[in-house]
């Protein structure tokens, strides 16, 4: 079932992806951080040998959008592993580096 067959009235969304956006922005880190308004994910790229990393994406959520995006990636998970097999488990490994959390107020 289409998630637009639950509500046949609601009106359809039409959303435009430009290439610039479509490329994507490859990110290995998120430092999460959140205040009573709003949860903010700092998407980051570390490289090996490279002792500093920056931010490339800085997202801006409310507490109940985030809670939806964690429902819908869990389910994407779970279709994943349905189709390719299990997602090898990452565990509560040390991390390869140390780092600061990045600054800046939102």
């Amino acid at each position: 079932m289409d998630s637009n067959d639950k509500n046949p009235n609601q009106p359809q969304l039409s959303i435009e992806l430009s290439e610039e956006h479509a490329e994507g922005i490859y990110s290995n880190l998120v430092m999460i951080a959140h205040s009573p308004e709003e949860f903010i994910l700092d998407f980051i790229r570390v490289m090996p040998g490279v002792p500093k990393a920056r931010v490339k994406s800085r997202i801006i959520v409310t507490p109940q959008h985030v809670k939806r995006l964690l429902a819908a990636i869990e389910d994407n998970i779970a279709r994943y592993e349905a189709q390719f097999g299990p997602i090898g488990d990452v565990g509560q490994r040390e991390p390869q580096f140390s780092f600061t959390p990045p600054s800046g107020e939102a």
